[in-house]
């Protein structure tokens, strides 16, 4: 919270210097013709239509714009679906939630549908963690590894059968960790199920493997909790690198208290003891992970002034201000950390919130957003100055067509608020063009931030929709600046496929897409998005990156940063000609290898006063672009 206030105050007095500071402030080298803005970029041509691209699972038509795939490693042998689709008929109409699609099908058709439908999700290939150069996709049936020291042609290097369902992974060191949250899991990761509604060989929760030695993971942890683990998330101790905190969301029914003893169930009026209403925290000793156990159910939904734990977003029989039904927050779905400002993300179910995790094992809620348009939220994604977060909505829950021509533009997309104080206010909506077919399950789903300074650009997966990229710098009007797609893995049929997850990392764009395997691609220059914000980017690079789990970005005093940022004010056209000129002069001269450092010392000097004249996100470039000039050597 502290560094959070800082933050804002900062803000605040850049603002106040704004409106004091004089408007013509152009140093020596200023006239009137140069007092004119820079004109600003010609607009790129419409981006090509996602509509009448051909079905197949891995000869599926494809368009995209400003990204570029490299290449597709499959589905390794033995986790592959590809084969059930291509087998035949039918699956998903039934799973979706207004039910229809059934009409005049017999029982045996309905049933054989079904189980087509859990086959393929039993197999699907779900979230992504990175060490170093090597790639973890976790599955509904295990883990596979990618070694990605050339991401043009990923290495198979590790299939780990345990199935359970959702398998998402994180990495730290040499620990790998497992979320787990389906009935028929095994604690010894076999494959036969589990029988019965108690067992001692059932296991919900998150597994922990030594991956020491990655051609043989060893694992050495399985903390049972009530109501298994959907997502999980990393959180790092403020002071202590010995030890790690795992945020478990479990979003499943709870288990009977005959098998795990601290789980019960029901309404707290019935039951104040409920596993709902809570997460889980776990404590990672890392010296001795196979000590791993729960330190706390934190109530993070509870009302402030009465203490009820049940003081979020409870369900209605029907969407309220004609909006999908939105689900009760008893749960979260994803929680994204951002240690470096002591902040978390919460997308829970019926709402979205913000908590204070500066004491880790006591998450505090600080504050949260209802819209009766967002039926489920399920993802959150901090700007990188932390004033601003991305919500999903997983509307349908990820199994059904919701980007069609006539599906709501502000049901299934993307919701952006800011952090203003102790409020959520919430901006604008964005969502992909609704061109995708029945045959397509679409909604927003998982992304991250790429690292272009002086932006807020979010590359992000929506299933058969594919991979987008929002820049949402403005919340107000966030626009797509780039996009791949597939068309359907069937003609006919709906299946559960497309992108689970969409990440940058270190240069490159890496994407679990759910059948087809995993996805590298690369963004390509455009008048949107320059060749020198996209190096700039590449600059900014971690050994080790989760899912929720977010980093600080910071960018080192390069000549192709100042670039991007000098790209940046030429396409907004609020700053001078003339000035733009004379620091492109400069910057030239500095990526030759000689620069003139006392011509950029009183450049730099310059662009601070232009700043200190110019409103929004261009004075920030301007004053980032001076610290840059100064830093030069």
């Amino acid at each position: 919270m502290t560094h959070l206030k800082t933050v804002l105050a900062a803000s605040v007095a850049a603002a106040a210097l704004s409106a004091c500071a004089p408007q013509d402030m152009f140093g020596p080298y200023g006239d009137a013709a140069s007092a004119r803005p820079a004109p600003a970029a010609q607009a790129e041509a419409p981006p090509p239509s996602r509509e009448g691209l051909a079905a197949g699972v891995h000869d599926a038509g494809s368009a995209a714009w400003n990204l570029e795939l490299v290449t597709n490693h499959p589905t390794p042998e033995g986790f592959s679906a590809t084969a059930i689709i291509e087998g035949g008929s039918g699956t998903a109409s039934a799973y979706q939630d207004d039910g229809a699609g059934e009409g005049g099908e017999s029982e045996d058709a309905q049933s054989e549908r079904r189980r087509r439908l859990f086959d393929v999700l039993a197999l699907a290939n779900s979230d992504l963690a990175f060490s170093g150069d090597v790639v973890f996709m976790g599955s509904f049936h295990g883990v596979n590894a990618f070694d990605v020291s050339d991401p043009a042609s990923p290495e198979h290097v590790l299939s780990l059968v345990c199935p359970g369902g959702q398998g998402d992974v994180s990495v730290h060191a040499n620990l790998l960790f497992m979320s787990v949250e389906e009935n028929r899991a095994r604690i010894d990761c076999g494959g036969g199920g589990v029988e019965g509604e108690v067992s001692e060989e059932r296991f919900r929760g998150v597994r922990i493997f030594d991956i020491s030695d990655l051609q043989s993971p060893r694992q050495v942890a399985a903390v049972q909790t009530c109501r298994g683990s959907h997502t999980h998330t990393l959180v790092p101790h403020p002071s202590d690198p010995d030890t790690l905190y795992v945020y478990v969301q479990g979003t499943g029914s709870v288990r009977s208290g005959e098998e795990l003893e601290i789980c019960s169930g029901g309404s707290p009026d019935e039951n104040p003891d409920t596993a709902l209403y809570s997460i889980d925290v776990i404590e990672v000793p890392l010296a001795a992970p196979e000590t791993a156990h729960i330190v706390n159910r934190p109530r993070i939904f509870a009302d402030r002034e009465t203490g009820e734990i049940a003081g979020l977003w409870q369900a209605v029989e029907s969407g309220e201000g004609g909006g999908p039904r939105s689900g009760t927050t008893n749960h979260c779905h994803d929680i994204t950390v951002y240690p470096e400002f002591g902040l978390a993300a919460g997308a829970c179910s019926g709402n979205g919130i913000l908590l204070d995790i500066t004491d880790p094992v006591n998450p505090a809620r600080i504050a949260e957003v209802f819209d009766p348009a967002m039926a489920y939220w399920h993802s959150a994604t901090f700007s990188n100055d932390a004033q601003k977060i991305v919500f999903t909505d997983e509307w349908g829950g990820g199994l059904g067509a919701r980007c069609r021509a006539w599906d709501p533009v502000n049901w299934g997309a993307n919701v952006i608020v800011s952090v203003q104080g102790e409020e959520l206010v919430q901006h604008a909506y964005f969502k992909i063009p609704n061109e995708q077919t029945e045959q397509e399950n679409c909604v927003a789903h998982n992304g991250s931030l790429i690292p272009v300074p002086g932006r807020d650009l979010f590359v992000q997966s929506w299933y058969q929709g594919g991979i987008s990229v929002m820049d949402f710098t403005d919340p107000d009007n966030p626009v797509e600046i780039a996009y791949f797609d597939r068309g359907p893995v069937h003609a006919e049929e709906l299946y559960l496929a497309g992108h689970w997850s969409a990440y940058w990392h270190n240069g490159h764009i890496y994407a679990s897409e759910i059948v087809r395997g995993l996805d590298v691609l690369t963004l390509t220059p455009s008048v949107l998005l320059s060749q020198a914000e996209i190096e700039a980017a590449a600059l900014v690079t971690f050994e080790e990156a989760n899912p929720q789990v977010q980093r600080h970005f910071e960018w080192p005093a390069e000549p192709v940063v100042a670039r991007a940022y000098l790209d940046q004010l030429e396409r907004s056209g609020t700053v001078s000609a003339r000035l733009l000129a004379r620091a492109g002069e400069e910057v030239a001269r500095w990526q030759e290898g000689a620069p003139r450092e006392a011509r950029l010392a009183r450049l730099s000097a310059d662009l601070e006063a232009q700043a200190a004249a110019t409103g929004g996100r261009d004075a920030e470039r301007l004053s980032e672009l001076a610290r840059v000039l100064r830093e030069a050597d």
